[in-house]
């Protein structure tokens, strides 16, 4: 049986994640996420529930009450189970909730109808591993790539790794460690090192571990798990307690090392090496308010910046910034039409403290998939306003509002580290340390929960050893 829900949750996002953002699916749409399968002639993958949602601000408690039901409804009603594989993020608060995800893993594990069932999971590097969940998850693994292009090969991975466990004469070995290490999301990416290397080294198994996974962890989700954790999996424990810990004290012993994955500083430092730069299309990415991190999507700070320099504004088709949820500013571009005056106060829509007077002409108007989108132009700058919370990660995505970021100088993009694509087409890039729900600057978060002491808000012991704990 396959289910899941899957989101990432700032504690930091006015946004709330309700019913109508999570896409559900079941039957051959779910099976669609798994073209792989099978992987083993003998053991059929039964597809159940599985709920995503883009990254944003907590889940409403009856929204997760009303998909917990429903998803349980379905694991009971085709119980018992020999395996449940969990398709998750890892990453998601719940309001009234402390370990969402602990207590999915229990819900499933007791409706699966057997007390021997096995659990896999497939899950993101930036999800939190608890002890709870460690110890109700026999075979959790995560992605080994950020940014993630391996996410259907962790989904295979963990589907060989639930046959396997299926298959084994005895029940595998798990070890668990808490790494007391928090990092923000663009210090993890594994296009760099240490990052780099920690994966490969995971990637690699001794004899006795079917499969060692790490998560970075997500520092902006205020709870006491949120750090770095490692699980090592495999018909040795003792092969697999002492490989949680050689993977742990790597961690630890790379703390220090973990810096940004491109350059990065101030929003007006970035515009003036984007302007300096003398190549195009040149990215800035506004990364304290990325709706695909659990930014809000609402937050103008950059706008406000963009809007006063008069190098961003000065040319025509000079820059674009990428993009701002409104839907009531959306809906007065749609009504105004396309050549119209624009002048509405625009961002804080989920109630970020901070809005702005935009005047312009609306220069396109477009139902894309996730519904209005609008361009508005002031003088050399397009700010494209969306209906809903929409990331820009390809080619594609600006196509769709009129806009050949080839032919742009500057492109300013609420985002991290570059999509693929959006990296590939970039002659120039740096990031811009901006504010919003997913502000890089983590050492500034108020942390009321997390387990103490973490690097990198307290010194950790000089005889730090990890301590493991095994099922």
């Amino acid at each position: 049986m396959i289910v899941g829900i899957g989101t990432e949750c700032s504690s930091f996002a006015p946004h709330r994640t309700t019913l109508t953002d999570f896409g559900i699916r079941s039957g051959d749409r779910l099976l669609e996420r798994y073209p792989f399968l099978p992987v083993d002639d003998q053991v059929d993958f039964v597809p159940g529930f599985v709920a995503r949602a883009l990254p944003g601000g907590p889940v409403e408690r009856s929204a997760y009450d009303e998909l917990l039901a429903r998803l349980l409804a379905v694991v009971r009603a085709g119980s018992p189970w020999d395996g449940v594989l969990l398709d998750i993020h890892g990453a998601m608060l719940v309001d009234g909730l402390d370990d969402p995800e602990g207590q999915l893993a229990a819900a499933v594990r007791e409706a699966a109808g057997r007390a021997d069932v096995l659990i896999a999971a497939a899950m993101d590097l930036h999800g939190q591993v608890s002890r709870e969940f460690a110890a109700t998850v026999d075979l959790p693994t995560c992605y080994r790539t950020a940014p993630h292009v391996d996410e259907e090969a962790t989904r295979e991975r963990a589907a060989r790794l639930l046959v396997r466990g299926l298959r084994s004469a005895s029940r595998p070995a798990r070890a668990w460690c808490r790494i007391p290490v928090a990092l923000p999301g663009e210090k993890t990416s594994t296009r760099v090192e240490p990052a780099a290397g920690l994966y490969r080294s995971v990637s690699s198994t001794p004899d006795g571990v079917w499969e060692t996974a790490l998560w970075m962890g997500y520092p902006w989700a205020d709870q006491a798990r949120a750090s770095a954790a490692v699980v090592s999996m495999g018909d040795d424990e003792s092969a697999v307690r002492t490989e949680a810990a050689r993977v742990a004290r790597e961690m630890v012993d790379a703390r220090d090392d973990f810096a940004f994955c491109g350059p990065s500083g101030s929003l007006r430092w970035a515009l003036d090496e984007a302007f300096g730069s003398h190549v195009a299309p040149f990215f800035v990415s506004d990364t304290g308010d990325n709706p695909t991190a659990g930014g809000s999507g609402d937050v103008v700070t950059t706008l406000r910046t963009l809007l006063a320099d008069a190098r961003v504004i000065g040319d025509r088709d000079s820059a674009v910034w990428s993009a701002l949820v409104d839907p009531a500013a959306g809906r007065l571009a749609a009504t105004s039409g396309v050549g119209a005056t624009f002048a509405a106060e625009v961002g804080g829509c989920f109630g970020w403290p901070d809005r702005l007077r935009l005047t312009g002409t609306v220069g396109r108007l477009v139902e894309g998939p996730t519904g209005l989108l609008a361009v508005v132009r002031v003088s050399g700058l397009s700010v494209v306003l969306t209906e809903r919370r929409t990331p820009f990660h390809t080619l594609a995505d600006y196509e769709r509002v009129g806009i050949d970021i080839r032919r742009t100088r500057l492109v300013i993009n609420k985002i991290g580290y570059l999509e693929p694509e959006l990296d590939d087409a970039a002659a120039g890039w740096v990031m811009a340390l901006t504010e919003g729900p997913v502000d890089q600057r983590i050492e500034h978060l108020r942390l009321e929960k997390l387990t103490r002491p973490t690097h990198p808000f307290d010194e950790l012991p000089a005889d730090w050893t990890p301590a493991i704990e095994t099922w």
